[in-house]
């Protein structure tokens, strides 16, 4: 009995190690937080942020940045055209990104949801995916993820996180990013 013994120690042994290590190397899918870009100027020819987007984008620092439990492993927003136009979520989530060190992914046009669920699916680092996009296409893109119905974002909002974890077939979560002088509670509002 103790020679089989003795044989069969280092195969379980080697065997949780090996079962250990492959678990370890292979992270779990990201949970995406899908945001709106901050707020914009009246001018729609204006194709940046406003004062209070640029405070909203200030305020997403503390919400994702360093030591956040959203653990933000990739940054996303929309290619920038050679006009300069839709730089608005690049310029919402550029300070979160430069905090942590995070390039901000912007290889998906504006309209291009079929892109933006193929780099999510496709992603392989580790941490999560923070998306800010223009409202208007938020649903689609949560649609081609897989959320056969999902809500459309409000057009006077700018500060929901729509909190979508893998398999990406549901918003499990809508919470505001509460910045300080922008976001009121909902019972608050007059």
């Amino acid at each position: 009995m103790k020679p089989i013994l003795i044989l069969l120690f280092p195969l379980c042994f080697f065997s949780t190690l090996h079962a250990h290590a492959h678990a370890t190397s292979t992270p779990s899918p990201p949970t995406v937080y899908l945001i709106r870009h901050g707020e914009k100027p009246p001018d729609p020819e204006d194709s940046g942020l406003n004062a209070d987007g640029f405070k909203r984008a200030e305020c997403l620092r503390e919400v994702f940045g360093v030591g956040s439990p959203y653990d933000v492993g990739h940054v996303m927003a929309p290619k920038i055209n050679k006009r300069g136009q839709h730089r608005r979520s690049y310029e919402t989530v550029l300070p979160v990104a430069k905090d942590l060190d995070l390039p901000v992914d912007t290889s998906c046009k504006r309209n291009h949801v079929k892109c933006v669920a193929k780099r999510i699916r496709e992603f392989k680092g580790t941490g999560n995916i923070l998306i800010s996009w223009r409202h208007g296409k938020m649903r689609e893109i949560v649609q081609e993820l897989g959320y056969e119905d999902p809500p459309e974002y409000p057009e006077d909002r700018f500060d929901l996180i729509w909190t979508i974890p893998f398999p990406y077939n549901n918003i499990t979560d809508i919470q505001s990013e509460e910045c300080p002088g922008l976001d009121v509670p909902a019972l608050m509002k007059v």
